[in-house]
């Protein structure tokens, strides 16, 4: 792989000292060579003139259903339970190989323009090979696996026996887990307490165990959620995963809004990671995550989109801006430091994903997941005293000029290298048209048919 060295910008470090420096940034074998001044590029190196620009880790999003990029602003307007029953699922069972993989590639051109360059994602029940495949070959660096959903309350279209689903999982697992040069991971994704049965909660826990993958699920989401799961199981969400073996540093639970401040003492302890959605949480009217008092508690908190239909979008500077400003009228207006808002979609997303000592901050010898950002915009001049409030506050996912995956670059003067994001922007809508016609919706139920009549 041939150098590459970018020249003249500022490089947001996001180290323990959270450093802001003037400098070039050397990419040598995938990895980070040097940070410094005047720097030589090798003969044959690549240059990347970022003067102008800031220099970031590459975003890491936590929590990501690429699975549902083709049902953007197709599921406006409900709640989680009725969104996922009238919906989401419907749609995920109508979805064949090739408009699973449109759609992955589609959020992942999205993704990686606005510079994410890795996600934790959670694919639908079937033909997951085809969201790996599209990770492959887009250069994105990709943590996921297959949703698993058992209980009776799972949708005919996506309920599987208990068994085949564990044994599909560790297929697949087995697979992918460490393809791409490792820039692929297998992670065991059930959906939530309520699509699952205690059986297979027992089963992800043991194979998570023996092979040592990240577990990926939903907690806490929504109230109607929360009371459901406590009158089925007699306790909260994190506690009954909990009791069943599924927390520590290998879990990641999406949204957390409703925790306890019991269930957030225990996941410090444990070292379970939380994801803030805050884009998603609000559309779907799910509530505010107490993001503060969790990483008060010592949570470890990553950032993530959720889904398109949920947010509508998977820019993470959105997210970033939602998190910075959102929690400051209950806690206050110092409540969210922009360097730390930026930490979550940066080394506490790393972290999340275990991935912490490879990626997530600029530091010689971690792997070269770079974000460069044109600061060189009326909407974000001029730059503040604190170029972290500057990206958190007043960046834009279009200001993202050249993004590097494991030293690659992917996306050079703002045009994606592995995917044809126009052509996939033109096809969205035949491809949307297609999985509809395939969809068999439920039958509104009488809460749903209430609400819309007030």
């Amino acid at each position: 792989m041939p150098a590459t060295l970018l020249r003249g910008g500022t490089v947001l470090a996001m180290d323990a000292g959270r450093r802001i420096v003037r400098a070039d940034l050397l990419v040598e074998e995938g990895r980070i060579a040097r940070v410094g001044r005047g720097l030589r590029a090798p003969r044959g190196a690549e240059l990347i003139d970022c003067a102008g620009k800031a220099v970031l880790p590459g975003l890491v999003q936590a929590h990501v259903h690429l699975c549902q990029a083709l049902f953007r602003n197709h599921a406006d307007g409900l709640e989680l339970l009725d969104w996922l029953a009238q919906r989401i699922w419907p749609y995920e069972a109508a979805h064949d190989a090739r408009s699973l993989r449109f759609s992955a590639r589609l959020g992942i051109a999205e993704l990686l323009l606005s510079g994410t360059t890795c996600v934790l994602d959670m694919a639908t029940v079937r033909h997951t090979d085809e969201v790996l495949r599209a990770a492959e070959e887009s250069g994105i660096r990709y943590t996921g696996g297959k949703c698993l959903m058992d209980a009776a309350g799972s949708p005919p279209g996506l309920r599987e026996e208990t068994r085949a689903a564990l044994d599909e999982a560790e297929r697949l697992g087995t697979r992918w887990h460490l393809a791409a040069s490792g820039r692929i991971r297998w992670a065991l994704c059930p959906r939530f307490v309520l699509s699952c049965t205690d059986e297979l909660l027992r089963g992800v826990r043991e194979l998570s165990s023996r092979h040592g993958w990240l577990v990926h699920t939903h907690a806490s989401e929504n109230r109607a959620e929360v009371d459901e799961v406590r009158a089925r199981t007699g306790a909260d969400n994190v506690e009954h995963l909990a009791r069943l073996g599924l927390s520590g540093r290998g879990v990641v639970l999406a949204h957390c809004v409703h925790v306890t401040q019991r269930e957030a003492r225990l996941m410090a302890r444990s070292g379970t990671s939380a994801v803030h959605c805050p884009g998603a949480n609000l559309k779907l009217a799910s509530g505010i995550a107490p993001l503060p008092q969790l990483l008060s508690s010592g949570v470890n908190v990553a950032l993530g989109a959720d889904g398109a239909p949920c947010n509508n979008t998977l820019d993470a500077f959105h997210e970033m801006r939602l998190a910075a400003t959102l929690h400051l009228p209950a806690f206050g207006p110092r409540a969210m430091p922009p360097a730390e808002v930026l930490a979550l979609a940066t080394i506490r997303g790393a972290r999340a994903l275990g991935l912490e000592r490879e990626i997530g901050s600029l530091e010689q010898g971690k792997r070269a997941d770079v974000t460069v950002v044109d600061l060189r915009t009326p909407h974000a001049s001029p730059s503040g005293e604190d170029l972290h409030g500057t990206i958190v506050y007043s960046a834009r996912a279009s200001d993202v000029t050249d993004v590097l995956v494991d030293g690659r670059p992917v996306v050079r003067g703002g045009r994606l290298l592995t995917l044809d994001a126009g052509a996939l922007a033109r096809a969205a809508p035949a491809e949307v048209a297609r999985l509809l016609r395939r969809v068999r919706r439920p039958r509104p139920d009488r809460r749903a048919r209430r609400d819309r009549e007030r």
